[in-house]
């Protein structure tokens, strides 16, 4: 059966940016990588994507101990160092990258979010070799962006062991 086009063409040789899904792992730094061995000197944005509050520190925002604590901020800052070490990185392999962040859960969301919102040519993300059990009821971030999206993504593989 022949796969049906997404509604808005998108042209991969376009001055479009690359949006390149980091989360500080390497599997992230390897996407990273391989983005700017594919894409060159091309524009790219490295994004970030944290949850706006975790189950745990909800019970924080709760206590009285947490007056005056604003999580959205802190998952931003840290969400942000994450987004800048990976534009960083992708700068010195050659892109011309800037850092972006997105506070939602799940990360799926975020990046395809973001990406139909800078009109990325294509989405780059890593993969995890996570257990068939765990992908079954849960499918990872790289799965749930492919199928979510609506332009081309790239899912890095995880580099064959020796």
């Amino acid at each position: 059966m022949p796969c049906a086009l997404p509604t808005a063409t998108i042209n991969p040789m376009s001055d479009a940016p690359v949006l390149i899904g980091y989360d500080g792992s390497a599997e992230a730094a390897r996407a990273v990588d391989v983005a700017a061995s594919l894409f060159g000197s091309r524009r790219a944005v490295v994004l970030a994507v944290e949850p706006p509050v975790t189950s745990a520190e909800s019970y924080l925002v709760m206590s009285s101990a947490a007056t005056g604590v604003d999580v959205e901020a802190l998952n931003n800052g840290e969400a942000l160092a994450r987004a800048t070490e990976g534009a960083e990185r992708a700068r010195s392999a050659g892109l011309v990258a800037d850092a972006q962040t997105r506070l939602v859960s799940p990360a799926w969301e975020g990046i395809v979010d973001v990406a139909d919102e800078i009109g990325a040519a294509v989405i780059v993300v890593g993969s995890r070799n996570h257990k068939p059990i765990h992908e079954r009821f849960e499918g990872g971030t790289s799965r749930q962006v492919a199928l979510h999206a609506r332009r081309p993504v790239l899912i890095v593989p995880q580099p064959a062991s020796t």
